[in-house]
């Protein structure tokens, strides 16, 4: 994070020289394993302060049939059964290096200001996953459960209101097509993904997409709208269906409740509508008849 850093600062100085806008894409390496960062950082943050997650399992029921295995690399991260020590530790250091990474940040955004060129430059903060550390038994971000699959999101900018928040559902290469409508550069046909700053804005109160979709090889699949989740195990045969709103920490499945049936029937019917969209191959129809058969 340090070695980044440096290197932006001195892009940021260089840049400062010229009046054409400038453009810079940081990728870093942290918050990842191995979790390496300096003891001061470590110690930020004591065991005895660090809590275990509400939807903390020992052991995931469905692992083996999503991929997440002892055999994944992300999962042995710590041992099975999950224990409370492991997952503190676990968190601990993931705190500490994304607190190491942000003091890495600070650098940059005070290389900005000092070069004159901040209020005049949209950042973009985002990460390209989450990782699970104990939630439901996991440690990774091979999921679709909200703590792996949602990434944070931040942006500033000349004229982004401060302050404010938004709950619409956007995808993480949307920022791609963001950056080419800010530089005024036409976007090419085949990016599909949209421009968000209308909704950064405020001037555009709905997504620009009916639904987010996501799969994991061919051992799971997601599609989250209007408030709810699906997400489909094809090995396992199992679905789960949460409330978003009402359940954010996804610990209440709603997938057997009846009360439910045509939510879930719907969500599924979108579902492989998305799979047509995005030209996925994997068939759930020998899995699921039911949802199947309630479509017709």
């Amino acid at each position: 994070s340090e070695v980044l850093s440096d290197d932006a600062v001195a892009y940021i100085e260089r840049a400062s020289r010229d009046d054409k806008p400038f453009f810079m894409y940081l990728a870093f390496n942290a918050p990842h394993d191995p979790r390496q960062s300096p003891k001061e950082y470590v110690n930020m943050y004591p065991l005895k302060n660090i809590d275990v997650p509400k939807n903390f399992l020992q052991e995931y029921t469905y692992k083996d049939h999503i991929g997440c295995s002892e055999k994944l690399r992300d999962e042995r991260l710590a041992p099975f059964p999950r224990t409370e020590y492991a997952v503190k530790v676990n968190r601990q250091e993931y705190y500490a290096i994304i607190t190491h990474m942000d003091s890495q940040i600070t650098r940059i955004i005070e290389a900005l200001e000092k070069s004159g060129k901040k209020d005049n430059t949209y950042i973009f903060f985002t990460a390209d996953h989450g990782l699970a550390c104990g939630n439901h038994g996991l440690m990774g971000k091979q999921n679709m459960f909200d703590h792996s699959m949602r990434s944070p999101l931040i942006v500033v900018g000349p004229d982004v209101p401060r302050n404010t928040k938004t709950d619409i559902d956007v995808y993480l290469q949307d920022i791609m097509a963001t950056s080419l409508d800010l530089a005024n550069i036409p976007k090419p046909e085949y990016v599909n993904f949209n421009n968000f700053m209308p909704i950064v804005r405020a001037k555009q109160k709905h997504g620009n997409y009916d639904a987010v979709y996501g799969a994991y090889m061919d051992l799971q699949r997601m599609i989250r709208t209007d408030g709810y989740k699906l997400i489909v195990y094809p090995k396992a045969g199992i679905t789960l269906l949460f409330d978003m709103n009402k359940d954010p920490l996804e610990m209440n499945n709603l997938s057997e409740d009846k009360n439910y049936r045509k939510t879930k029937v719907e969500l599924f019917k979108k579902l492989l509508d998305l799979q047509v969209e995005m030209a996925d191959s994997l068939s759930l129809r020998k899995t699921f008849p039911d949802l199947y058969e309630a479509l017709n």
